[in-house]
């Protein structure tokens, strides 16, 4: 039985420099959430460099929520140095399925194979290829709904598939798990969400996906859980979730791991 505490161990011990081609909304919650974890976040998405820095990053973070056409030849170029270096990378394909231009550019990533996909129900479920589209970038479908479809997709794309939600789905294809760390508050700070997708990467620098992601997940729903016995409402949250992530001992993680293997 995995220890989720010594994967927070790990992932300290490597402080993973990792990249993150992310939407202009999330850039400083994303980057300073990764930096209380333990982990270098580097926000370096001009086309100009991409490639380059992906090159010497441990990991990348892809995420769609703010597109345009030369950050979608950004993200291309970069992914493909991270398959080319068999590094991993993480794609959260925000609000897919929502106009042609996001859902379009979603399925070309996909193709470029990520280690791991992070989404909500409705975003895994349009990635697989559904008819399903959230509302903007918020689900209208249940975890449950999306199980068969994350479970499809990771077998397709040889990836693990996070669905995020009240309670977490993890998939490999073949093994899965629920993780019921978190809290209510989580949703109302926006693009507390995209950061976890940086927290996925930098726990997969330094070891298998499957067991990043679960570890990851866990990390971060249980920084929300003691984020909000410390603040009363989302203006309150947001900093003590960062102080939370910062404060999270091994020893406390493996203490209040709720993950169930499926």
């Amino acid at each position: 039985m995995t220890n989720w505490g010594d994967c927070l161990t790990t992932m300290r011990t490597g402080a993973p420099l990792v990249q993150n081609i992310t939407n202009y909304v999330s850039m400083n919650i994303m980057a300073n959430t990764m930096l209380a974890a333990g982990a270098s976040p580097a926000m370096v998405h001009a086309n100009e460099e991409a490639a380059d820095f992906a090159a010497i990053a441990q990991a990348l973070t892809v995420n769609i929520g703010t597109l345009s056409e030369p950050w979608v030849q950004s993200m291309v170029e970069a992914a493909t140095v991270m398959n080319d270096n068999a590094k991993p990378w993480v794609l959260d394909p925000v609000a897919t399925g929502a106009t042609t231009f996001r859902s379009s550019t979603a399925a070309q990533l996909l193709a470029l194979k990520p280690t791991i996909i992070k989404g909500n129900a409705s975003e895994i479920m349009a990635l697989s290829g559904a008819t399903a589209a959230g509302k903007g970038v918020d689900a209208v479908h249940g975890v449950d709904a999306a199980e068969a479809h994350a479970t499809a997709l990771a077998q397709a794309n040889t990836a693990v598939v996070v669905v995020t939600g009240p309670v977490d789905f993890i998939t490999d294809g073949q093994t899965s798990y629920r993780v019921s760390n978190g809290d209510a508050l989580m949703p109302r700070i926006t693009a507390l969400g995209c950061s976890l997708g940086g927290i996925i990467s930098a726990f997969a620098a330094t070891q298998p996906p499957l067991q990043a992601a679960v570890a990851a997940v866990t990390y971060f729903g249980l920084a929300g859980e003691l984020a909000a016995e410390a603040s009363t409402g989302p203006g309150s949250f947001q900093p003590a979730f960062l102080d939370a992530l910062y404060n999270i001992t091994p020893e406390i993680m493996s203490e209040c791991a709720q993950v169930e293997l499926i």
